[in-house]
């Protein structure tokens, strides 16, 4: 069962992409197999028209967004669907309504009708709360009480199946309402005027603020001016109506923003990527060492980065760190971090001074109170002598002797975290062949649709796996061992790595 809703949520674009082709086609379907042979349709022409225009345009403007994004697009989506839904299920009636034999089934199709236009206002409400923007305790109240208001509406409906609570349809399948049919209308009209109201309220630009309202009282001017002379199907066509009119105003100036926020995005995206070094091999010149690096964002931007660049003749500096929190403002904080490091590094200082000076920089105008984990590694080429030091960040893991181990180092405060805090030094020998693999916590912490973590045991077997590998087939082992364990589950931080191979002087 849980396989199938994952399927059914995975797909359910293109699932309501069909049902509004699918009713589109079987609404016109409908009307032309009775056209000439059902005398009973010649009242419903012009309902019958509109539901097979209905249902075309619903598909067709269904078609329309389904490659958009933001706020508000699926309860969008959601409106298309019912609209169509609609119009299908009025279709239905006509062919149903007063005869007989059909009584029941059109007691089915009223029922319907009522709890889409019920199900409709809601996401009516979903929709404009999200692209209108609604704030203050009347939009905090009507989160809270709308929800319930439709089931308590929807238990009044049902009611009708058991008890003529507000409507029936006879022996001879025709509709009556009862005497208390006042309560169908509760929940519509307290929710369109709460809506109503918060929409006015809102601070969206006055032309979008028209085209929500459009939504409520298209059908009310509608049925007021004509009586409902036109049919039950051109209360669906208003509402199709005020669809376009949002879709045309409302939807695709946010389209347009958005468009252009993901424009900017792309471009800080290459940015981000063109101050992180990526052309490998990193220094082809060298021999006394190999060095891979990766790193992929969990959105547009990441707070991860890597750096390596060569200090002096005979020494390779090799940071690597993951700022808190995720976007832009990680991403903005990460280049500041970035370029301090290196210029402290290519100093010629211990890393513990390195690390040392960073943290008082960034602790100096640091008002958004970010901070940054930081590790950082001076190998000496001529001896494989490495000097390190930690900023709260992640063991490395040695590979020594053909294997790889996690290397417990002592850990100082965090960048950003504290001024005046101090860090250590420690050394590592490495030997010809030995590695050092050096990651962000996007490794350890990638969960999986259980919420279980990858953790670093699996990392360490991961790493294990093939221990003589190159730096470059390291990365891709973990990031596949990772990938697997992860499955279908969204990228939760950045996954960020390094593997460092010294091969002697």
């Amino acid at each position: 069962m849980k396989k199938a809703l994952d399927w059914i949520g995975k797909h359910s674009v293109w699932i309501g992409l069909a049902f509004t082709i699918a009713s589109a086609v079987f609404t016109v379907a409908l009307s032309f197999a009775f056209f000439f042979k059902d005398a009973r349709l010649q009242p419903f022409l012009f309902d019958a028209g509109v539901n097979a225009m209905g249902t075309l345009i619903c598909a067709a403007l269904y078609y329309g967004c389904l490659k958009q994004g933001g706020d508000g697009v699926k309860a969008f989506r959601a409106l298309n669907i019912l609209v169509g839904a609609g119009f299908a299920i009025n279709a239905m009636m006509h062919f149903t309504t007063g005869v007989p034999a059909q009584s029941r089934l059109c007691f089915v199709f009223c029922l319907l009708s009522k709890l889409i236009d019920l199900v409709m206002i809601f996401f009516f409400y979903q929709y404009v709360r999200r692209t209108l923007d609604f704030k203050g305790k009347l939009a905090e109240w009507a989160d809270r009480g709308i929800p319930i208001l439709l089931v308590l509406q929807i238990l009044v409906l049902l009611t009708n199946i058991f008890y003529p609570l507000t409507f029936r349809v006879d022996a001879n399948g025709l509709y009556q309402t009862a005497a208390t049919s006042w309560a169908e209308d509760i929940y519509l009209g307290v929710v369109s005027l709460i809506t109503a109201i918060l929409i006015v309220r809102s601070d969206s630009p006055r032309n979008q603020k028209v085209a929500a309202l459009t939504f409520i009282f298209l059908p009310v001017i509608q049925y007021a001016a004509f009586l409902g002379e036109f049919g039950h199907a051109s209360q669906y066509g208003m509402v199709l109506m005020s669809l376009i009119i949002m879709y045309c105003v409302i939807f695709n100036d946010k389209s347009s923003k958005l468009a252009s926020t993901q424009t900017e995005l792309n471009m800080a995206t290459e940015i981000q990527a063109s101050m992180l070094p990526s052309i490998f091999p990193a220094f082809p010149n060298r021999k006394e060492f190999d060095l891979f690096a990766s790193m992929d964002p969990a959105k547009e931007v990441g707070g991860d980065f890597y750096d390596f660049f060569m200090i002096d003749d005979d020494h390779l500096g090799v940071v690597i760190a993951d700022v808190s929190g995720k976007g832009v403002p990680a991403a903005l904080f990460m280049m500041i971090s970035k370029t301090v490091v290196q210029n402290y590094a290519k100093l010629g200082i211990s890393a513990a001074e390195v690390l040392t000076k960073a943290n008082e920089a960034l602790c100096a105008q640091n008002k958004m109170e970010m901070f940054v984990t930081t590790w950082v590694g001076i190998l000496e080429l001529s001896t494989g002598k490495m000097t390190c030091s930690s900023a709260g960040h992640e063991y490395p893991a040695i590979c020594h002797d053909g294997k790889f181990e996690l290397y417990l180092d002592k850990h100082g405060l965090v960048l950003g975290g504290m001024d005046g805090a101090r860090y250590r030094n420690y050394e590592l020998q490495l030997e010809k062949g030995d590695k050092i693999f050096v990651y962000t916590d996007g490794v350890p912490e990638a969960t999986n649709a259980a919420k279980e973590m990858f953790g670093t045991d699996r990392m360490i077997e991961a790493l294990n796996t093939n221990a003589e590998a190159e730096p470059k087939e390291v990365l891709r082992i973990v990031r596949e061992s990772v990938d697997a364990f992860v499955g279908s589950a969204e990228q939760f931080d950045d996954l960020t790595m390094v593997c460092l191979k010294y091969r002697g002087a």
